[in-house]
């Protein structure tokens, strides 16, 4: 399966959603009704992982420590579409520019200079300038 083939699927198990809660509820769920049950799952995910790595105590944590990441990726793609978000553009984008800024952080802690990116220099000014780079996402970013 590539990207749009669990792009597809994920938004068609969502059109099957919303024509369930049409018929229990009257209504689909709101974006912001989306993204609680995402936190839900993200907080069910941080304790499979924590039973993965042995500190709690969870039966069949490997299979359903997939089973929430897999939720979790359904969340993040029917949330970017709902937003109308590029999710495969944009993720692309984005790992190839934070590619290129830890190859450079790497290679000037090994003492060989290179000059920024333009690319990511400009996209640092332009978020510095909108106030979106506060520190906030941490240092891993950019």
């Amino acid at each position: 399966m590539d990207f749009k083939d669990i792009e597809e699927s994920a938004l068609r198990l969502n059109e099957l959603y919303e024509q369930l809660e049409i018929k229990m509820y009257g209504r689909v769920w709101t974006t912001e009704e989306l993204t609680l049950g995402f936190v839900g799952d993200v907080g069910d995910l941080a304790k499979l992982i924590q039973a993965n790595e042995g500190v709690r105590k969870i039966d069949d944590c490997k299979e359903k420590l997939g089973h929430e990441l897999s939720d979790c990726l359904w969340s993040v793609l029917v949330l970017a579409n709902k937003c109308g978000i590029d999710l495969e553009t944009v993720f692309a984008r984005n790992t190839n520019e934070l590619i290129d800024h830890v190859s450079r952080q790497l290679d000037t802690s090994r003492g060989v200079q290179e000059p920024p990116d333009e690319d990511v220099r400009g996209l640092t000014t332009a978020l510095d300038q909108r106030g979106e780079r506060d520190g906030s996402l941490g240092d891993r970013v950019f």
